[in-house]
C-alpha cells in the first residue's frame, strides 16, 4: 500500500491547466509583478510560458505555489 494521506495537490492537474487558470484569474501584468520571470512580461503567451517553465524547476514551483494559494484563497475565503 503505498497511497500516502497527503496526496500531491497538484496530481492530475496539467502545467497548462495552471498557467492558463493563472492568467485567467490575474492576467499576464499581474501574473508578471508576483512572479518576475520573463516569459510573463515579454510577449506573454501560454505556449512559450510552458516551454519556459517545464525546463525550469525553480520558476515551475513558483508558479504552482501561486496556484495552490489562488485556489486555497477561493476555496477558503
Amino acid at each position: 500500500m503505498s497511497d500516502s494521506p497527503r496526496q500531491d495537490p497538484l496530481h492530475g492537474i496539467t502545467l497548462k491547466t495552471v498557467v492558463t487558470q493563472l492568467v485567467e484569474k490575474y492576467g499576464w501584468d499581474e501574473l508578471a509583478q508576483r512572479i518576475k520571470i520573463k516569459c510573463f512580461t515579454k510577449d506573454p503567451s501560454i505556449n512559450s510560458s510552458l516551454k519556459f517553465l517545464r525546463k525550469t524547476a525553480w520558476a515551475r514551483q513558483k508558479v504552482e505555489a501561486l496556484y495552490l494559494a489562488s485556489k486555497w484563497k477561493d476555496k477558503h475565503g
